[in-house]
């Protein structure tokens, strides 16, 4: 089974997201805030990382950085998260270091596509 860390915030958003994926066969863990989330992802391993751009502390870019950073967690699959997209938010997740870029609310058959297809190319190269 494919392990999905989600790293969000928003109590809410996070309860919500995780109930969906895990009905979708997914195995979800979950962090509150950046550091929480590299910490995680460091002695976890997940498939894949959701990201929230908007995180207390680090943000979900500089999060993204110290992932691709850590010989550990760079090459695990990252999707930005974000409810405030502008134009250039998709340019900024790839610079980041994010593979993939998604709105908030979630459309969830489109986000299960993006999850799929990276979890299908498995790690990043």
């Amino acid at each position: 089974m494919n392990n999905i860390l989600l790293i969000e915030d928003n109590e809410l958003n996070r309860d919500m997201l995780s109930r969906r994926l895990r009905k979708r066969g997914y195995e979800v863990l979950t962090a509150e805030d950046g550091e929480t989330g590299i910490a995680t992802a460091k002695a976890q391993a997940p498939a894949l990382i959701l990201m929230d751009v908007s995180l207390p502390g680090i943000d979900g870019w500089e999060a993204t950085r110290r992932l691709r950073a850590a010989p550990e967690t760079r090459d695990i699959p990252i999707v930005a998260l974000t409810a405030y997209a502008t134009s250039g938010d998709r340019d900024t997740a790839l610079a980041a270091g994010c593979d993939d870029f998604d709105t908030k609310p979630i459309d969830l058959p489109r986000l299960l596509e993006k999850i799929e297809t990276l979890l299908r190319q498995g790690r990043r190269v």
